[in-house]
């Protein structure tokens, strides 16, 4: 399986401390990798990470961060990626769900796209690890991290 991290889950791994929930998550994702599971870091998930560390001027959880991205697989952002969020914000939005104001760009969304582009093989699966299933349920598999 395939686990794609959230900012929050990601954020927690992020940090160098490693207590409370920190220490959680961290003790999760390596049972997670022990058991052949890969984890993934989404573009957008760092973005939200990454801007909060720089504005803190958290150099460690910065440093931390830069890690996990190359020790983890890395979903990148692109043209396909952002056409696929259009997409699925548009039928969203179409349906009456929308997950957003009409004028933000909704991370989730661009989040959802991300876990959908990665080059499953046919007996795998994707699921966005999360603190809140709630709007991204409505696009890809998404479990609090903890429940996985």
């Amino acid at each position: 399986m395939w686990i794609v991290l959230d900012a929050g889950p990601l954020g927690l791994l992020a940090n160098p401390t490693g207590r409370g929930p920190a220490k959680a998550v961290q003790s999760w994702a390596r049972a997670k990798i022990a058991d052949g599971h890969h984890l993934v870091v989404a573009e957008i998930s760092d973005y939200e990470v990454r801007r909060e560390l720089v504005r803190a001027d958290r150099t460690a959880a910065i440093e931390r961060l830069d890690a996990l991205c190359t020790g983890f697989g890395y979903a990148p952002i692109t043209t396909s990626v952002m056409r696929d969020a259009a997409q699925l914000w548009a039928s969203a939005r179409n349906r009456g769900q929308p997950t957003a104001h009409h004028h933000t760009l909704d991370g989730d969304v661009i989040l959802a796209a991300q876990a959908r582009a990665l080059p499953l093989g046919p007996d795998e699966s994707v699921v966005v690890a999360t603190t809140n299933t709630g709007h991204l349920g409505l696009y890809v598999t998404a479990e609090v991290w903890g429940d996985l």
